[in-house]
């Protein structure tokens, strides 16, 4: 088929790629003329892993291009995604400009003759776009043409997998044409048994915002009852064992820590209760769910100015971890912002790693950076001399099994803050640290091996 996806950010890229590689002819366009160049060059913008070769291979073999005449590559494609960002207005609502730009785009150069166009809303958009994206289309031509929304489920750090062999694919469509061409668009992805779910346009934009801000939910619950686990005695561990168990509840999404980030969560949240508020319905739930994400991103804030003091000049913290989860290098909302931010503004200095996202931390962190508060190191190891703690934000895999005999040794204090739940508290008071985490107990390290660590130190 001939395909063109209009926006080349984290979902534009990965669909297209992927669908090129089922054998479909994909043009992928963008107005961002540095960011098409760097990838008609075999350059990536952003980090996922597998993406790199999908795209080079695809390339190579001419099934995927790169444009910026987006107007030409909507006159010569069968399907049109919109895959554009959906960034949040003031008022937590989707901004849809972009969206609908294109699709005003799409109707000023819908060809006269020809088979009837299918254009598909990628973009995570609330419930009523489509049939703004139709009027906006309408407005430039009389020829036929199908709308339909298709949101996608893609996990950062997994999204090839996720595109490649989805546990289910959502189509919103209106017509039998869109359906039958939808369903020979999806059928090699498809091939195990994994449903198309076919519904009303109307129930696919609602589904791909409720399936997140559920996920949103879990989290926040399992961090509500991590902090009555605190208050208790508890280990909240455990309790996500019990439950997780229970097949009707599962044990995904149910990991207590210091809250939820990226670009999805966050803003996909404030967007349902925006629709919920303006269509009469309490979404006094989400707030909830907001609310606790909230306060969870300054738990660690609030637990070392607990310990050190709410002036912290003369301290100096060790961070791994700086994007929002492991195996990518998205910083968006991610809790090292607010962490780090904090850290400085009361006075201390931070010393950070992560495996990708330094790129993305020079963005975020520019001030911190030039005025010498914020280090970037390019290894893990080199953030602990001398720091007074160390601060786990990000469960990477190489920080799982780390030389725990070196991290004290090279710390000024043997203290973790560890808001990712990575390591077993009795364990880390066997090594000889204080160690605090999330919805477990604190402990303090041996007397013994404490002696011996300020011996050595």
């Amino acid at each position: 088929m001939q395909i063109t996806v209009v926006g080349t950010g984290y979902v534009g890229l990965v669909a297209g790629a992927c669908l090129a590689e089922t054998g479909n002819d994909v043009v992928c366009a963008d107005v961002d003329q540095g960011k098409i160049a760097r990838l008609n060059a075999g350059e990536i913008p952003i980090y996922e892993p597998g993406l790199e070769p999908l795209v080079e291979r695809n390339l190579a073999e001419g099934r995927l291009r790169f444009t910026t005449d987006v107007a030409r590559s909507v006159r010569e494609a069968e399907i049109i995604f919109i895959a554009v960002g959906t960034p949040p207005g003031e008022d937590g609502s989707a901004d849809l400009q972009h969206v609908l730009a294109v699709a005003e785009t799409i109707g000023r150069n819908m060809p006269q003759d020809g088979a009837e166009k299918i254009v598909i809303t990628k973009s995570t958009v609330p419930v009523g776009t489509a049939g703004k994206v139709r009027e906006a289309i309408r407005r430039h031509t009389s020829r036929p043409f199908h709308v339909c929304s298709n949101p996608e489920f893609l996990k950062e750090g997994a999204a090839i997998q996720d595109f490649m062999k989805p546990d289910r694919v959502v189509v919103g469509v209106e017509s039998e044409y869109a359906r039958e061409k939808l369903e020979e668009l999806y059928s090699p992805f498809v091939r195990t048994g994994n449903p198309v779910l076919f519904m009303d346009i109307a129930s696919a934009e609602i589904t791909k915002y409720a399936a997140n801000a559920m996920l949103a939910t879990r989290i926040s619950f399992m961090n509500t009852i991590a902090a009555l686990c605190e208050t208790v005695g508890a280990d909240v561990s455990k309790v996500r064992q019990g439950i997780g168990t229970d097949e009707r509840i599962g044990s995904s999404f149910l990991f207590a820590g210091i809250g939820y980030g990226g670009s999805c969560f966050p803003k996909d949240v404030k967007a349902l209760i925006h629709t919920l508020r303006s269509c009469g319905v309490d979404p006094v739930i989400l707030e909830g769910v907001e609310s606790v994400n909230k306060v969870q991103k300054q738990l660690l804030l609030d637990r070392i100015t607990a310990r050190y003091g709410e002036d912290l000049s003369g301290c100096t913290f060790a961070v791994w971890g700086l994007s929002f989860k492991p195996e990518t290098d998205d910083m968006r909302e991610a809790p090292s912002l607010d962490i780090v931010e904090g850290l400085v503004e009361r006075g201390a200095r931070v010393r950070a790693h992560d495996p990708q996202a330094r790129h993305e931390a020079e963005r975020h962190f520019a001030g911190l950076l030039e005025n010498g508060s914020l280090t970037l190191c390019d290894h893990n190891y080199d953030c602990l001399p001398e720091a007074d703690a160390l601060l786990v934000l990000t469960e990477w895999a190489p920080y799982r099994r780390p030389d725990f005999d070196r991290i004290r040794t090279l710390l000024r204090e043997p203290v973790i803050f560890d808001g990712r739940n990575l390591w077993e508290p009795e364990k880390m008071r066997e090594r000889g640290f204080e160690y605090t985490s999330i919805g477990r107990p604190a402990v303090a390290p041996l007397a013994a091996v404490a002696t011996q660590a300020a011996a050595a130190n």
